[in-house]
C-alpha cells in the first residue's frame, strides 16, 4: 500500500512512521500493493486525531479517531476500517473488484445487512449561492443540503463538519 503522511502540528519520527506502517499491514490482505492511502496526523485541544483515507477504484474508507495517545486512534481507526471491509465485504467484492477467497470463515460469518430506505423525499433543487443553501441548511436543521450552484450550475451539496464549519462537495468528471 502506497501511503502518503500529512502532519499539522505533530511531528513525524521515523519511529512514529514505522508504526503506522505497521499497523497498515493489517490491512494489505483485502487491497493490492497499488493502493493509495492517505493518513492525517493533527494534534488538538481533546488529544491526537488519526484520519486514514483509503482509495481504491473509486471506493474510499475512511475512519477517523481521536484520543489523548495517537496509537490508541491508530489502532480503533485500522479497527473502523477493517469493520467497513468486513460488514460490506460481499459487496466490495462485487463493486470494487476485492480479490475472491479475501475473507477467512471466521471474517463470513459476520452477517452482512441489507440497506434499508425508511423514506423517499423529492424536492425541487432551486439555483442558489453557497451562502444562501448554508441558510437555508440551518433553517431546516439539517446537516447537509443539495442545491444547484447559481453561478457555476452544477449539483453541489454544502454539510456541516466536526468542527463547527462547513464543506462543500462539488462533483467532477
Amino acid at each position: 500500500m502506497k501511503t502518503k503522511f500529512i502532519t499539522k502540528k505533530f511531528t513525524m519520527t521515523d519511529d512514529v512512521k514505522a508504526r503506522f506502517q505497521k499497523k497498515l499491514k493489517k490491512l494489505d490482505k483485502f487491497f493490492p500493493s497499488d493502493t493509495e492511502a492517505s493518513i492525517t496526523l493533527s494534534s488538538q485541544k481533546i488529544g491526537e486525531r488519526v484520519e486514514i483515507t483509503i482509495y481504491r477504484n473509486g471506493a474510499i474508507f475512511r475512519a477517523e479517531e481521536y484520543d489523548k495517545d495517537y496509537e490508541c486512534a491508530l489502532d480503533r481507526a485500522v479497527a473502523i476500517i477493517e469493520r467497513q471491509i468486513r460488514k460490506n465485504r460481499t459487496r466490495l467484492e462485487k463493486s470494487i473488484h476485492f480479490q475472491k477467497g479475501t475473507f477467512t470463515q471466521e471474517e463470513s460469518a459476520e452477517a452482512e445487512e441489507d440497506f434499508k430506505i425508511s423514506k423517499v423525499k423529492k424536492f425541487h433543487i432551486l439555483p442558489m449561492t453557497v451562502e444562501e443553501a448554508i441558510l437555508q441548511m440551518n433553517l431546516l436543521s439539517h446537516s447537509f443540503f443539495l442545491f444547484r450552484n447559481a453561478e457555476s450550475g452544477e449539483l453541489n451539496l454544502v454539510y456541516k463538519r466536526n468542527e463547527k464549519d462547513y464543506g462543500i462537495i462539488e462533483p467532477t468528471e
